[in-house]
């Protein structure tokens, strides 16, 4: 009985912040169909810091809000593992494999040290190299989760995936042609550089023969985001215990996340199990869904007089970021010809 009455007083306390979601999500979903050069995970995050500094969300709506960034962002993480088989990796061969590995590494290390020489915080920082050089939104979601980044510095960084994610969709095609590379050698460059898995596809599609090189490619740096999470968690860790020591009081995050585990669960699973292609798209839009919701969220914690502090620098970093990342993958696409 008293297990029944604290399910209905939760169900309460979450049900307004919910409703607020999921109307929310409809309308990012919607929006995206008539702007598709723009998702819906960047659309709901848009909508969220504008309901956020519009004082559209009341306090009773926060708890369900609340709930629906921490739980449906790990759900998402985890969901995205299914897009990935390691056999189709693998079959990329290793001089391909060590291309994209390096394209991630050196962006992910290089946008980090800019950003402290412009003198950003450490946590835009870090979530402008993981957004950068790996898969946009819901990379920047997955690494706030452990770090010590705030809303401003997750708002930051989506905002400049989403600036040059869509300038390198007009671009890309644009150069590939300048430069005179074929279908094969542009599908590796816009898979290795471009932010987001739309993104991708809508700069690959464009030039026939490019895009199933292109997502496969991508593909692969997303599932770079596993030991790349992981590393961070086990960082802040160390941090945390240094602090413990010295203070006596400081709680550390788990050695590897358990969101982690279960996106890594999901590889697996893709890569010895013969799913359905319908199991694997109904999956693919419950991904989009929890992300959609859960980037709202973020999206309503931030406030936009804290980003005007950061604008020019952080501005900065993002177009070096990307161009680092165009010019070293192109670099590598090249040695391979």
């Amino acid at each position: 009985m008293a297990s029944a009455w604290l399910a209905v007083e939760r169900a309460r306390r979450y049900l307004p912040g919910l409703v607020v979601v999921v109307v929310a999500v409809a309308v990012a979903w919607g929006v995206s169909r008539l702007v598709p050069t723009v998702g819906p995970l960047t659309w709901a995050v848009l909508l969220g810091v504008l309901a956020g500094n519009a004082g559209l969300i009341r306090p009773v709506a926060e708890p369900g809000t609340t709930w629906a960034t921490r739980r449906l962002l790990r759900a998402g993480v985890v969901l995205l593992g299914l897009q990935l088989a390691v056999p189709q990796v693998l079959a990329l061969g290793p001089q391909l494999l060590a291309l994209v590995v390096g394209c991630v590494v050196l962006t992910f290390f290089g946008t980090r040290w800019l950003g402290r020489r412009l003198g950003l915080s450490s946590g835009t920082s870090l979530l402008v190299a993981t957004g950068f050089s790996v898969c946009g939104a819901s990379a920047i979601a997955a690494m706030e989760s452990v770090s010590d980044a705030d809303e401003d510095d997750v708002a930051t960084g989506i905002g400049l995936v989403t600036l040059f994610g869509t300038l390198a969709i007009f671009a890309l095609p644009w150069l590939g042609g300048l430069i005179g590379l074929t279908p094969q050698q542009y599908g590796i460059w816009a898979g290795a550089s471009v932010h987001e898995v739309a993104q991708v596809v809508a700069a690959a599609a464009p030039v026939s023969g490019a895009l199933a090189i292109a997502v496969v490619v991508k593909l692969t740096r997303v599932v770079l985001l596993a030991p790349m999470v992981a590393g961070q968690s086990l960082a802040l860790r160390r941090a945390s215990g240094q602090r413990a020591d010295a203070t006596g009081t400081a709680r550390r995050p788990p050695l590897v996340p358990l969101f982690v585990l279960g996106f890594l669960a999901m590889v697996a699973l893709r890569s010895t199990v013969p799913l359905p292609d319908s199991a694997v798209s109904t999956a693919t839009v419950l991904q989009d869904l929890a992300l959609a919701a859960a980037l709202f969220g973020l999206g309503a914690g931030v406030r936009v007089g804290a980003l005007r502090r950061t604008g020019a620098r952080a501005l900065v970093l993002g177009m070096a970021s990307w161009v680092f990342i165009a010019v070293v993958s192109l670099g590598g696409v090249l040695a391979l010809a």
